[in-house]
């Protein structure tokens, strides 16, 4: 499977800174061998066994690589938002811990259960919902993908939720659940255009978005901190929507959906004449190129969950559940 990654920072980042398969699966029926084109049928993504080695078999190749703190243990069971913020936080540990995680415990996920949609084409996804013994009681979301019958199942997105905000998802009397396109246009804000319409507003405010703690939250603790004197920071969004970055959405029992997508962030810090940057912490200066004399850009990758609801109904605001961000680069200046 390509490990898309998504674009990288643009040229534009520092002027804006500086300015403010075709599988085949056969099936036997009475009548006798009937090809089945994967790319075409609508067909569940995985078998609850499936599903349940997928987690088992991630949460192993998680563990191994958070003792080394050795990113090429889990690179094969990881993608896109999930693999870039995992990845970045295991070369910090690396960096400062060579001979591996000294406070290192064991993930242990329980409880889990498997929402397993049915599509046409690749890529096919599940969504596993377990309680982890990190994180103060709350419930893991992971959402695997895979893009072939040969290919592992990679772990994409994590969001980390309390129980009593899991999705109350849909699903027939099989227990199979309904993926939404990407370009639907029966919710509030299709999902191919959520993750822009989310950087849009946490640049420039508006509606659309449900107050809380990743919405109007954050942009207040963003504008008191670039207001502090001495030490200017200036932030840009952009939307991550390509590869292993696509949304996946499923259909909730109010006929809206839960929503992953991912996104990417930069936060520059620049020093007032006379004052300096704030020293980053051991992990930030491992993963930070160049010298930081005046100025210091991080970059973040984060990765959401939102209830898209119905596009007809009364509270038509998207909100955001939860969102996992890590720091992936800096750099000096």
């Amino acid at each position: 499977m390509s490990r898309d990654r998504g674009p990288r920072r643009p040229s534009r980042l520092g002027r804006r800174v500086s300015a403010a398969a075709s599988v085949t699966v056969l099936s036997l029926t009475a009548s006798g061998c009937v090809v089945v084109h994967g790319e075409r049928e609508v067909l569940p993504g995985a078998t609850r066994a499936e599903a349940a080695e997928a987690l088992k078999e991630f949460t192993a190749a998680y563990n191994k690589a958070d003792k080394a703190y050795d990113a090429t243990l889990d690179a094969d069971h990881t993608a896109g938002a999930l693999a870039a913020i995992d990845a970045a936080r295991l070369k910090a540990g690396h960096a400062n811990d060579p001979g591996g995680n000294p406070s290192y415990t064991p993930l242990e996920l329980t409880d889990a259960k498997f929402t397993i949609p049915e599509k046409a084409g690749w890529p096919r996804w599940f969504v596993a919902d377990a309680q982890g013994n990190k994180g103060a009681g709350v419930r893991w979301l992971l959402v695997f993908t895979r893009d072939g019958l040969d290919e592992t199942w990679q772990a994409t997105y994590l969001t980390l939720v309390s129980p009593d905000d899991v999705p109350e998802f849909k699903t027939d009397k099989d227990g199979r659940a309904e993926a939404v396109p990407a370009n639907s246009a029966q919710l509030a804000i299709s999902p191919a255009k959520l993750s822009k319409s989310y950087t849009d507003y946490l640049q420039d405010g508006g509606d659309g978005f449900a107050a809380g703690p990743h919405t109007s939250v954050w942009r207040s603790q963003r504008e008191k901190l670039s207001k502090r004197p001495g030490l200017a920071r200036q932030y840009i969004d952009e939307p991550l929507t390509d590869g292993d970055y696509a949304p996946l959405a499923l259909r909730t029992k109010d006929g809206g959906a839960a929503v992953f997508f991912a996104t990417r962030h930069y936060e520059k810090q620049t020093a007032a004449p006379g004052a300096s940057v704030p020293t980053p912490n051991d992990d930030v200066l491992a993963l930070t190129d160049g010298e930081i004399k005046g100025a210091l850009t991080m970059e973040f990758v984060s990765n959401e969950m939102v209830l898209d609801p119905p596009r007809d109904a009364a509270d038509d605001e998207v909100t955001v559940l939860g969102r996992v961000q890590g720091l992936t680069s800096a750099k000096g200046q």
